[in-house]
């Protein structure tokens, strides 16, 4: 016979191989299932042992179907005594396509009317329908060939209904994963093989527990049909073909297996989310499902994953993704971090709502694959291992000779290290600018970054645009040598060296195109009290201007008790800043959701959140004008120019005025409102400020002692009301 065994999209192919391994004699991938051949043992067996089918198809009856009539005629010329008794009761699910029948429901209800109108007794008793736990549960299949012809298949669900009900889930979260998926996640990542090699199973974010439930259960070789529906033995389908005797036998085998399985399962099972109210519910579907002693669950935030001593192992997780929870791109980076740091050597596969999400995670996947949890596309990626092994440099017979250039770069940042050693020391700096063109002809800016949790030392370096006059060929060799110079000087790797160059195009020199240097890394850093978050390597920007270090010092120091609001809040350091120094609240305002979103990030990192820490994307002005809140200090740092679709166009000269007098309008009294920018030709219009505020240039004070060189970076004034 042929049968059809129905999975989700993405897993027909892992589907096929699963089939063949239970002894079907041949399968084929077909669209969200396969087409098999086997005898109805096979099938049955299926409806035990797979733990990807969602269904298993026992076909009865095919034939045309060209209209309503036909299917009614077509179902009643059946001989249904053979498949239930007239007091039995069944369901019918129906699947539609074409112009021939276009309801489902009413298509299911037409086989229903014909199977009761043949089977009705003599005394009028007939079938019943129970559309939850039906004694035959059919499946009605309508669709057009190639020619356009409709036929309908009609087939007997020996399982009783979704196969991805194993028994144990009583408790879920917020948006459960399907078994027969997270199987799939597990398989992709090559368990249970792992297991018997020695490996242990890590979920970071297990939410229920489903995959390392599932998981556990394949390494006991307990059959996923063994609990369904309060136990194997009560057959999935009264059937009056299925074959029970047949049936016993497999579930008799099954929970031999299953008994050596579990009294042999080693305790290498670990799962944590944050959500106290997850682990509950992943403890109690461990219990039901008999797995409890093996996995061991705690509650913790991901970015505090430990590292694991076990050699080899898999991590499986499946992080938020869809519109129930919303994807974090940021939160996906702290789990690719997290698993570099904790299990290197591990191997991991992953189920990301999409390519850029799982891109996101910062690892390398060595397979991708595309899968459905239900109607979501999702990216499923393996790495193996998590952190590839660098690949080891050739050792040369002597070291490398700096050019004159590079000795000179060399010479001149250790000498700024040795002038700016005692301030930094005394005001705890570990980000600071350590080069500014102080050699023209080497004209670029490096900045340090110093990672708190590692203490490692990264170099960003940005390109200035060179003379026009000057060839091409001798402002590449010159930023190579300025390079090899920096890298000399801090000792540090080429990769952990983030490099923006300036390339020749059309409208002139600009930044080269930042998607070159995508690697979805973090780095949290220091400044003061606060942690902050930057990427050295994605953006233009790193997320953290240095030069307005002073400034969120500043605000730290008035923000106690204060209603703080941050205008053009790019990635928050300055909301950070206020909330750790003691701000009543805080209130972050860009146009721009992945700032939003980092400003998140970066409160969360210092243990922030709630309602006391609002974030708001909308255009600045419009907000400002609609709004109706006070606030004590504010802190507002436009961009030059700014044009969105969904703004009106922004220009710091032509809009200060309008901008600033909107700001102090919400400005509570006695309050302070910061106002900074760094266009170098902006002009005050100070006649037009005075009519609303007081006004004073404190530039000066804001300038950092690694700036120095560059007084112009920016300029600073403080407005009070008059």
């Amino acid at each position: 016979m042929k049968f059809f065994v129905s999975c989700a999209k993405g897993l027909e192919y892992l589907l096929v191989d699963e089939l063949l391994a239970l002894g079907c004699s041949h399968a084929t991938a077909a669209r969200a299932g396969a087409n098999v051949e086997g005898d109805l043992a096979h099938a049955q067996r299926a409806v035990l042992w797979s733990r990807l089918a969602s269904r298993v198809l026992w076909p009865i009856a095919e034939y045309d179907c060209p209209d309503e009539r036909a299917l009614y005629a077509g179902a009643a010329a059946i001989d249904w005594s053979q498949h239930l008794r007239v007091g039995m009761s069944l369901a019918v699910d129906a699947h539609v396509s074409g112009d021939a029948i276009t309801h489902a429901r009413y298509a299911a209800q037409r086989i229903k009317d014909a199977i009761v109108d043949t089977l009705r007794g003599p005394d009028g008793e007939r079938p019943s329908v129970d559309l939850d736990n039906p004694d035959l549960r059919l499946s009605l299949v309508v669709k057009a060939n190639k020619a356009g012809a409709s036929k309908a298949i009609l087939s007997v669900d020996l399982g009783g209904g979704p196969l991805h009900r194993r028994g144990w889930r009583q408790t879920q979260g917020e948006a459960p994963l399907k078994e027969t998926l997270a199987a799939a996640v597990l398989m992709r990542g090559g368990w249970p093989a792992l297991y018997h090699e020695g490996g242990a199973l890590l979920d970071p974010m297990c939410g229920s527990g489903t995959l390392l439930i599932e998981g556990a259960l394949m390494a006991a070789d307990v059959a996923p049909g063994l609990m369904r529906d309060g136990g194997a033995m009560q057959t999935p389908s009264r059937w009056r073909g299925f074959d029970v005797i047949a049936w016993r036998a497999l579930v008799e085998e099954a929970e031999t297996r299953a008994a050596a399985g579990n009294a042999a399962l080693r305790g290498d099972f670990r799962g944590s989310d944050l959500d106290p109210h997850a682990i509950r519910a992943a403890q109690e579907n461990a219990a039901r499902a008999g797995v409890a002693e093996s996995i061991a669950f705690d509650v913790r935030d991901v970015a505090q994953l430990a590292a694991i001593e076990t050699e080899r192992g898999l991590v499986v997780c499946n992080p938020p993704y869809d519109a129930r929870l919303a994807a974090d791109p940021m939160l996906y980076r702290t789990l690719g971090t997290a698993l570099k740091r904790a299990v290197p050597g591990w191997k991991a596969s992953l189920l990301c709502g999409d390519a850029e999400l799982a891109r996101a995670t910062g690892l390398r996947a060595a397979k991708k694959y595309q899968v459905f949890n239900g109607a979501i596309e999702c990216a499923l990626i393996v790495c193996d291992p998590i952190l590839p092994p660098q690949k080891e440099r050739p050792v040369e017979a002597e070291p490398q000779t700096l050019s004159e250039g590079a000795r000179m770069v060399a010479n001149r940042i250790r000498k700024n290290l040795r002038a700016s050693k005692s301030w930094r020391s005394r005001e705890g700096v570990t980000c600071h600018r350590v080069y500014d063109a102080d050699i023209p002809e080497y004209a670029a800016a490096v900045d340090v970054y110093i990672g708190d949790a590692t203490g490692e030392l990264w170099l960003h370096v940005q390109e200035y645009a060179a003379p026009a006059e000057i060839p091409e060929a001798t402002t590449r060799r010159r930023l190579q040598e300025l390079l090899a110079g920096a890298r000399d000087a801090f000792a540090v790797p080429r990769e952990r060296v983030a490099v923006k160059t300036r390339a020749k195009g059309k409208g002139g020199s600009k930044y080269a195109d930042s998607g070159a240097f995508k690697r979805g890394e973090t780095l949290d850093v220091r400044e003061g009290a606060a942690l902050l978050r930057v990427n050295l390597f994605d953006y233009l920007d790193t997320g953290l201007f240095l030069d307005h270090r002073p400034m969120r010092l500043r605000i730290a120091q008035e923000a106690k008790n204060a209603r703080f609001l941050n205008l053009f809040a790019y990635t928050g350091a300055a909301t950070v800043h206020a909330a750790v120094g003691g701000a009543a609240q805080t209130t972050s305002v860009d146009l721009s959701a992945t700032y939003l979103q980092w400003c998140s990030d970066n409160l969360r990192l210092n243990g922030l959140g709630g309602a006391r820490h609002r974030l708001v994307q909308a255009d600045v002005l419009q907000w400002l004008l609609a709004d109706r809140g006070e606030y004590d200090l504010i802190f507002c740092d436009p961009p030059t120019f700014s044009n969105s679709a969904r703004a009106d166009d922004f220009d710091v000269q032509r809009d200060h005025v309008r901008l600033l007098q909107a700001a102090m309008a919400r400005l509570a009294f006695g309050g302070t409102l910061y106002f900074s920018n760094n266009y170098r030709r902006f002009r005050l219009d100070e006649n037009a400020i005075a009519a609303f505020a007081h006004c004073e240039d404190i530039s000066p004070e804001t300038i950092p002692a690694d700036f120095a060189r560059n007084p112009r970076i920016h300029r600073a004034w403080r407005l009070r009301a008059i």
